[in-house]
Parts: structure tokens; C-alpha cells; sequence
């Protein structure tokens, strides 16, 4: 693994430099488990006398995300006109379509492009090293001792090296 970037795979969360500052300051997510490095974003919005909703992502936004996908879902009343009037730019986008005074439940999904996601790109599926065949990293999970996992092997060569 990089040393670049500090993630802890197995725990769902990573830090990278904050795209907007990257010598200063980090950006810290939890993820969902996604074969494309996305993230996801959701939120409430209420519509004004208009039946359209104003929503503002964070200012490194756009910086760090692309190929966006969306979903609404109308709360307390049907809205069937409900839509994303425009498509996220500048941070925001606009919901149009609502009741007005409705309260919209919004998603926004997208793929990672910052600059250590463009040259890091996950590796769907992996083929364990010789030396990790055999284990687990959760063999509890699968009806396997604590003795199966990667954990207990290291410990079990680190003890192997150590003079007696």
C-alpha cells in the first residue's frame, strides 16, 4: 500500500489531503463499500413557494468528485412532477418538482478524481500473496479460530524471529 495516503481498509474510513488545501489539511470520510471509490452524500431539503430546493455540498465538492448520480424522494406527500431541476455545478444543485413547503430527502453519489484516487485506483478483486493464503483477516466470520487470521500469523513469524 501507499504510504501517501493512511486508510484503514477493513474499517470503512480514510484521510487523504484535503483537495482544496492539500499541504495543510486533511479530509477525513467514512465510506460504503463501492467497486468504484465513491462516496455518498445525502441530506433533507425543503422547497420554497416555487416547489424547488437549493442545495449546497461542501466547497470541495466538485474538487473531489465526478460522475454524480442522484436520487429524491418525496417526504409526508406524493410529488410526481419531483426531479433534479439542475445538475450539480459550482457545489450546488437544484431540486425542482416539489410541493411547496415539502421536505425532500436527497442523495448524491460520486466517483472519487482526486489526485490520489486517479493514480490509485482499487483493485476490484486480489489474489492473497503466497504468504497470506490459507488466513483470514476476520476468520471468526467464517467459522475459522482466531489462530486462522493474518493477525495471529505475523504474530506467530515476529515470535519465530525473536532470539531466545
Amino acid at each position: 500500500m501507499h504510504g501517501v495516503e493512511r486508510r484503514e481498509r477493513e474499517g470503512g474510513s480514510l484521510r487523504i489531503d484535503h483537495p482544496l488545501d492539500p499541504a495543510n489539511s486533511y479530509l477525513c470520510h467514512s465510506f460504503v463499500g463501492s467497486p468504484d471509490m465513491m462516496n455518498v452524500y445525502t441530506g433533507l431539503a425543503t422547497a420554497d413557494a416555487h416547489g424547488e430546493a437549493l442545495v449546497e455540498l461542501p466547497a470541495w465538492f466538485d474538487s473531489l468528485n465526478r460522475d454524480f448520480r442522484y436520487q429524491l424522494t418525496a417526504l409526508e406527500s406524493p410529488a410526481p412532477l419531483l426531479h433534479v431541476k439542475s445538475l450539480i455545478a459550482e457545489n450546488r444543485f437544484t431540486i425542482g418538482g416539489a410541493n411547496p413547503g415539502q421536505r425532500v430527502s436527497w442523495q448524491v453519489t460520486g466517483i472519487r478524481h482526486d489526485a490520489w484516487a486517479n493514480d490509485n485506483r482499487v483493485a476490484v478483486e486480489e489474489t492473497k500473496p503466497a504468504t497470506e493464503r490459507g488466513a483470514y483477516l476476520y476468520p471468526e466470520g467464517f467459522g475459522q479460530p482466531a489462530s486462522a487470521g493474518l493477525v495471529a500469523r505475523r504474530i506467530e513469524r515476529i515470535n519465530q524471529l525473536r532470539p531466545r
